[in-house]
């Protein structure tokens, strides 16, 4: 059985300089890291060209991957917006706690039928 994916969005700042500012090393306990664009992509004046590229590079995605929120919230919109379309609005994202110092799953359903506690 392929191991999960983790689609890391956009490349951590400083990677091209070999210093990313962050460790997301431990984002890879819930599956094998895909970096989806370099961290100084962008949106100018049409998201066109990056929808694009994400519904490419995204076309694998499954229920069982997560995507790691980083880089450009305009870009992390999109990417959300691209994966929802190919799981018919379920899919996981990886958020990153703060004070416990790691990842925890988060399970997106947007046509859930009833509230569920939180």
């Amino acid at each position: 059985m392929e191991k999960n994916k983790v689609y890391v969005i956009q490349d951590v700042p400083g990677t091209r300089e070999g210093r990313p500012k962050i460790n997301i090393i431990g984002a890879s306990q819930y599956g094998s890291l895909k970096v989806l664009l370099p961290e100084n992509a962008q949106i100018i004046l049409s998201a066109g060209p990056v929808v694009f590229k994400l519904r490419q590079l995204l076309k694998d995605y499954t229920s069982e991957d997560y995507l790691l929120l980083t880089g450009d919230p305009a870009i992390i919109g999109v990417a959300c917006s691209v994966v929802s379309d190919i799981t018919n609005g379920k899919y996981k994202l990886l958020k990153w706690d703060k004070q416990e110092r790691r990842y925890y799953p988060i399970e997106i359903d947007l046509y859930q039928k009833s509230e569920t506690s939180t």
